[in-house]
This record gives C-alpha cells, sequence and structure tokens, in this order.
C-alpha cells in the first residue's frame, strides 16, 4: 500500500446504498487523486438522560442506530450518548424524530466530511494510503486511510470570463492560464492577435469548453463575480440545450444552486476550486468605493477595461459580435487577464491556501470565521471531555463594543498615536478567557480560594489551566511573527484576519461557543485598559484627547521634530508596559501579554466637532505626517476618506486642510473654488456613486436620491430598448440638478450649484475654518461691486 501526501482541493459526500461516502479530491506533485473513503459513520449526540425513549423511537420507526455512552458531558455537565447512524440520510431521519419528540441533540449541524477533517486535524494537508488505480487524468484511491500533514501545493489557476448578449446568449468566453490563453467564439475563422478558437453555434461553444477543462485540468478557476454572473448562465444556457457541463475531474458534472432567501449563487465542481476575485478579496479586508473589475483593476494596476460605461459596453459587445469579432476576442481576454494580474499581485491564492492550512476551511469559503473557530476548537474540546453545545440564536445578550472616548476637539500641533497590539488576542492570552476555560472556571469556588479562578466580566470566571484558545491564539501570534519577518504577506495577513475574528466569534450569536460572559470579558476589560492608560499618559502630563478601542490619541501641548516625538513616544510606551506587568502579576497572578506600541507622529492634527454641535466628533479626524516627499495628510471618516461624497468635496478638503496644516491662509482658495464651482468649471467632479443595497421596487418610503436616479434611468433604458440596469441592487452614478436627482447619463435638468456648495463644500470648511477663525459664509458670499 503506497502513501502520500497531498493537498485537499474539495470535499463532497455520496450517497451509496445503505451508506454514505466521503469524496475527497487532493492534488499533489504526481497529480490528481480521488480519495474515496467508506464505512464512515454519521454522529449525533444526545444527553444519557434520554437513551432510552431515543432507542425507543428509532426502533418504532427501524431507524439503523447504534447508541453508544461516553465519557464525554455537555456544558451543563450532563452525560452525553453518541448516537451512530450508516448514513447521512438516517441521520437526518433520526434528526426529524429527536426534533418531534422534543429530545435535544446536538452537533448535529456538522457536515460528515468536515468532522472527519477536523477530528483528524486536517487542515489542507493530509497524508493518505489505501489501494491505487491508475485513471486517465487521475490516481483513484480505495480503503483510504488519512491523517494530517504538512503540505503546501503548487496549484495550477485558469481566469474565465464571458461574453453574451443582453438576453444571455452566449458569444465567446475567455480564458487565461499559464499554459493556455484563448478565446473561444461562436463564429466563421477570421484573422486575429488573439488566440480564438471558432465554434459553430453556442452548443458547440459549451462543449469547447468542457473540453479545454478537461483537457487543460486546472485547479482552480478565478473570475470576477464568476460564480452568481459567469458559472450561473453557463449552467443556465447548458440546461436549454441538454447539456451536462462535465467540468468536474473524473468527467463529473458540476453542481449549481442558488439561496432560496438571498438568490446568491454556490457552485460545486468536484476536485477544482472556484475562487471569485471579490469574495476573495473582501475575505482578505480589502475594500475599495467601487466593486467593478474596471475600478479595481485602475486602482492596483493602473489599468481598466477597454470598455467601461455600462450601456456603451452592451452597444460595443453587440457590434463586434456582428461586425468585429477579433476586438471582441481581445477585450474578452483583457477582462482574463485583469482578473489573473489582480491575484497574482494581491497573492490571492497563496492567501486561501494559507488560511485553509491554518484553520481547515474548504479554500473557496466566503468569511468562514465560525467555521474556522470550530475546526480549531472542536476536537481539543472533545479530548477534553465535553461536546459543543448548540446555537441559540434566539436566546442571547449582546456584549458591550470597543471603548470610544469622547474627544476633544481642536487643532493641534504634535499627536502621537499608540496602539495596543492586537488588543483583544492580547486580553485573551493574558485573562485566560476561553469556552471551556468558562466551563471549568465557574466550577471553582473563587470565595475560598481568591487566586484559583481568573475573574471576567458579568459573572465569568477562567481556569487557569484548562483552555485551549489562548494556547491558539499563542500559535497564531507566533507564526506571524514569523511570516512578517520572512515577507509572507498572504500567510501575514490570513493570520491577522483569523487571530482577531476570535473575539467576533465569541461575540456573535451565529457561534455555538457564543456567551456573553465571554465576550464582555474581552471588551469590558478592554475598557478598563484604555481607562487606566489614559491615567498613566495624563500622569506624565500630557493630554489624551481621543481613544478608540485600542488607539490612543496623545497631545504633546506643542510643536516637536519628528526625533524628539520619537523619543517621547518610545518612552511613554516603555513605561506603560512595563506597569501591566507589574499590576498584571500583583493583582491576578498573570504573566501581561499585553504591548502597547508607538505609532504615528501627527506634525499637525485635527479633531473636528459633530456638525452643528460643539461636541467633539468620533472615529472622524485629519492629520499631517511625515516630511518631504513622504508627507501626506490622513482622513479618516472624513469626507476624503467616503466613498458616498463627490470627487469635488475630496479635492477640495485634501487642498484645504494642506493649507490650514501647512499654516497658510486660505480665504482665497475658498472664495475661489465656490465661485468656480456655481460657474461649471468643476462639472466632472459633481456625480454621486451610491450602491442600491436593495431590490428598486423595494424603495417605497422615504426614497433616497440614488433611488430617484436609478428609478429615471430605467424608464430611459425600458424607453430606448436597452436591457434594465438597476432593478436588481447594483450601484448608480448620478448628479443633482435643479429638478432633483437625475442619472449621470441622462441628464437633462441644469446643475443645482447651490446645493454642491451647501451639501459637499460647506461641511467640510466648517470643520476646520473656525479653528483658524474664519467663517465660510463670508468667504463664499458673492463679491458685491463699490459702483
Amino acid at each position: 500500500m503506497n502513501i502520500e501526501q497531498g493537498f485537499v482541493l474539495t470535499r463532497q459526500t455520496k450517497e451509496n446504498g445503505n451508506t454514505t461516502d466521503i469524496h475527497l479530491w487532493v492534488k499533489n506533485h504526481s497529480g490528481v487523486h480521488q480519495l474515496v473513503i467508506g464505512g464512515e459513520q454519521s454522529i449525533l449526540f444526545i444527553e444519557q438522560a434520554h437513551v432510552e425513549e431515543a432507542t425507543r423511537l428509532f426502533q418504532a420507526q427501524q431507524v439503523q442506530c447504534n447508541v453508544k455512552p461516553l465519557e464525554l458531558k455537555d456544558f451543563q455537565q450532563n452525560s452525553v450518548a453518541a448516537c451512530y447512524f450508516p448514513s447521512v440520510k438516517v441521520r437526518q431521519v433520526a434528526m426529524q424524530l429527536l426534533d418531534v419528540s422534543g429530545v435535544p441533540h446536538y452537533e448535529s449541524d456538522i457536515k460528515l466530511t468536515d468532522r472527519y477533517l477536523m477530528e483528524r486535524f486536517i487542515q489542507g494537508g493530509i497524508e493518505f494510503t489505501g489501494h491505487a488505480t491508475q485513471k486517465k487524468h487521475h490516481t483513484a484511491w480505495q480503503q483510504v486511510k488519512c491523517r494530517k500533514a504538512d503540505y503546501t501545493p503548487n496549484l495550477t489557476m485558469a481566469s474565465i470570463d464571458i461574453e453574451c448578449s443582453e438576453k444571455g446568449v452566449l458569444y465567446s468566453i475567455g480564458i487565461d492560464s499559464q499554459i493556455d490563453s484563448r478565446v473561444i467564439m461562436v463564429g466563421e475563422p477570421e484573422v486575429a492577435e488573439t488566440t480564438i478558437q471558432w465554434v459553430a453555434n453556442e452548443k458547440a461553444l459549451l462543449a469547447a469548453f468542457v473540453d479545454w477543462i478537461q483537457e487543460y485540468d486546472p485547479d482552480v478557476l478565478i473570475g470576477w463575480n464568476v460564480i452568481d454572473f459567469d458559472f450561473r448562465l453557463l449552467h443556465k444556457r447548458a440546461e436549454v440545450h441538454k447539456l451536462a457541463l462535465r467540468i468536474g475531474r473524473g468527467g463529473q458534472t458540476s453542481f449549481f444552486r442558488s439561496s432560496n432567501i438571498s438568490q446568491q449563487g454556490f457552485i460545486t465542481i468536484p476536485g477544482r476550486v472556484v475562487l471569485d476575485g471579490i469574495d476573495t478579496l473582501k475575505t482578505a479586508t480589502y475594500t475599495f468605493r467601487s466593486w467593478s473589475l474596471e475600478f479595481v483593476s485602475q486602482e492596483l494596476l493602473g489599468e481598466g477595461k477597454e470598455i467601461h460605461n455600462v450601456h456603451d459596453r452592451m452597444d460595443e459587445i453587440n457590434r463586434m459580435f456582428f461586425e468585429d469579432k477579433p476586438s471582441l476576442a481581445k477585450y474578452n481576454l483583457q477582462d482574463c487577464k485583469l482578473v489573473t494580474r489582480i491575484f497574482e499581485l494581491t497573492h490571492m491564492l497563496e492567501f486561501a491556501i494559507e488560511r485553509t492550512r491554518l484553520t481547515g476551511v474548504e479554500l473557496d469559503r466566503i468569511g468562514g470565521s465560525v467555521a474556522a473557530f470550530t475546526n480549531l476548537y472542536l476536537p481539543q474540546l472533545h479530548r477534553a471531555g465535553y461536546i459543543a453545545p448548540n446555537l441559540e440564536p434566539e436566546n442571547w445578550l449582546a456584549s458591550p463594543g470597543g471603548y470610544v472616548m469622547d474627544s476633544i476637539p481642536g487643532l493641534y500641533g504634535s499627536v502621537l498615536v499608540l496602539d495596543f497590539k492586537s488588543l483583544y488576542p492580547s486580553i485573551i492570552r493574558s485573562f485566560l478567557i476561553d469556552p471551556m476555560g468558562l466551563v471549568e472556571g465557574l466550577k471553582l469556588e473563587i470565595g475560598n480560594k481568591p487566586k484559583q479562578a481568573v475573574p471576567g466580566f458579568r459573572g465569568a470566571q477562567f481556569h487557569r489551566s484548562k483552555h485551549f484558545l489562548p494556547e491558539m491564539i499563542e500559535s497564531l501570534w507566533a507564526a506571524r511573527d514569523v511570516a512578517k519577518k520572512n515577507n509572507e504577506k498572504a500567510f501575514s495577513q490570513a493570520i491577522k484576519i483569523i487571530m482577531n475574528s476570535f473575539y467576533g466569534v465569541l461575540g456573535s450569536s451565529g457561534c455555538r461557543f457564543f456567551d456573553t460572559r465571554l465576550a464582555s470579558s474581552i471588551t469590558m476589560r478592554g475598557h478598563e485598559i484604555m481607562k487606566q492608560t489614559k491615567k498613566l499618559i495624563e500622569q506624565k502630563g500630557y493630554q489624551v484627547i481621543y481613544g478608540d478601542t485600542d488607539s490612543t490619541f496623545v497631545s504633546l501641548n506643542g510643536d516637536y521634530s519628528q526625533q524628539q516625538a520619537d523619543e517621547i513616544g518610545q518612552s511613554l510606551v516603555k513605561d506603560i508596559n512595563a506597569w501591566w506587568n507589574h499590576h498584571l502579576k500583583e493583582k491576578f497572578n498573570l504573566t501581561s501579554i499585553l504591548e502597547l506600541e508607538y505609532e504615528t507622529h501627527y506634525r499637525r492634527f485635527l479633531m473636528p466637532t459633530i456638525r452643528g454641535s460643539e461636541t467633539g466628533s468620533k472615529k472622524r479626524y485629519a492629520g499631517l505626517i511625515g516630511e518631504g516627499s513622504s508627507e501626506k495628510i490622513i482622513f479618516k471618516g472624513l469626507e476624503s476618506a467616503r466613498t458616498d461624497w463627490t470627487p469635488l468635496s475630496q479635492k477640495f478638503q485634501q487642498t484645504l486642510y494642506d493649507m490650514v496644516f501647512h499654516g497658510q491662509r486660505p480665504d482665497d482658495y475658498v472664495r475661489e473654488f465656490v465661485e468656480n464651482t456655481s460657474s461649471g468649471l468643476y462639472d466632472d467632479d459633481l456625480i454621486y456613486q451610491k450602491r442600491l443595497r436593495r431590490k428598486l421596487h423595494e424603495y417605497q418610503k422615504n426614497i433616497p436620491p440614488q433611488v430617484r436616479a436609478a428609478r429615471m434611468a430605467d424608464e430611459m433604458n425600458q424607453k430606448l430598448g436597452r436591457p434594465l440596469q438597476y432593478q436588481n441592487k447594483g450601484r448608480i452614478e448620478y448628479v443633482i440638478t435643479v429638478n432633483g436627482p437625475e442619472p449621470k447619463e441622462y441628464q437633462q435638468s441644469p446643475i443645482d450649484y447651490q446645493h454642491y456648495i451647501d451639501k459637499q463644500l460647506r461641511p467640510i470648511a466648517e470643520a476646520i475654518l473656525p479653528f483658524v477663525v474664519l467663517n465660510f459664509d463670508d468667504l463664499s458670499a458673492p463679491q458685491l461691486g463699490l459702483f
């Protein structure tokens, strides 16, 4: 029997008579492998007190089940038994019987494939043995045994993009990979720069696509909105032609489904992973003003699509298909190449691989924080003698959020920002916060032995040795330090996201381990730490003007050079970290992992007031950092940093703040900018971009301007025989005219310049001008002639 190692690409179950087989597709240096694991029983847990009733229910309905009492307990200290079923189908029948009879069952929502992998601590990397049979494109394995392995794969990737008519009839499919790049297109052969595979009709186009996938055999398929658009349409057109999309490994058919609630699409391709560019970037915490391929590629690559206006694009695609197919092929393939380059630049495939290696979640899993935590925590919990609780979405109490201090508004000289490094993970490590640690800690009599448990908040107390989460974070922390040292950005980012997600998981009612005492012991401890840190700083003679979650803003009460500010910042963090080390040892007999870091020196800093008030704002500020060519202004929460303000406002704010921060009088600039706006010089900068977060018909009351513009746009589209663009969410560009909001592409009325002066320029000016004793109304009023 051979022994090999590889990396799990996909996992599925397949009913096989009265049993369920697990199918794992694995990639390694020697090729692709299909592992078929039979005989794995499906499991759930019940309390031992309900064994007799459950057994009677199963026997009465002839449900095949083996019930076995275990040395495990639930979090309420009830002894439990495991119910083993021969297949997933049989377990589902049993769950329905238990639900009807009111018998609680636990961990019944864990998928068979997930349990098989997590209980063996398999996180992507896998070692397997069994009987191997060589097939045409892969090796098939039977009688398989698996265990964890540390394996990093080298996966092949292909970017796909389709072009079609407004009614969804396919014109072409572009494919870009390291091995082969081409466009498969319906039409008669023509000479072209791009490699084109010509086919007779749409059915032949789909068949050629299937053939390409089978021949070039990529591990990962990528694209832009590739699941909800490209694959949704490919499956729809395949159904029209009664054609099976056999793009899975081993010639298996892909399966597409839509959520009944959100209509979001999901695709399963045995042996292949599909990564959508938008979803993967979001999971890696990227943000953009717009998620269109045009915008993102311009932001990241400095290059975009050749046709980017929605209507022009559809009209032009139709024209090219009927009149200039080589140009359409070039355009089609360019979209594929843009996505490939985005993935390469951002290391998104490497990010997905490292996330799986760290947590065991599927490569294509969107979000997945709860699944990641469950994968890592559940197997350890079982070995410690517990089963996990069920979700309790109807019975939860929200925990306080992060600490946000009232700010002191003003225009300041030198301001330092001091940050606690990974505050919530360091609180979990320092104060031993852990789901099982809470259960075990509450069993201790803290009154008689005050140092036996670590106190938390809202009645929590944590065991000093029976816990897993602090160690999980410690190992991730160490791995991230190594990744940062080795400049492994994808690995470092994956670790950071996972580590920081653990608090969010414990504070989410969507997690089976949610307990308000856990989340509150993190956030309320954070509040305590931030307040005490403020006191320590002020004892040094400096002023704390703002604090937010883990950041403290310190005014040095004057202007300091970069070197002077650095010396003060380093001195502050050294003293405060020493204080916390001593305090945690003295009061709790704990080792402090809390680490305050000196992050930024703002040479000039504005903390504005809330509009129309003298109260300081929160999460909104601007500051000047750096010197010479590295000098720049940082905007947080202000108009320049927000996606729902116009380019006009951002241009105005950048220059105005730059002048004030450098001690220049902005009087003439403000006056001239207002006049130029009114005279139409900045008309190209007046466009609002806003997302429609609901379907257009769902807006019934308080119709916002973007919805009014979108309805007007689709009314015009209908008149002109163009496809409707805004009925099902989307993003609209519009301007404000004297007759209200109008879509940019169908603007008919004159611009309402006073709107832009009052709603875009005034708020920006009024946030900073009072601090230099100036008034926007005085500067923007029309100049009166003397005669």
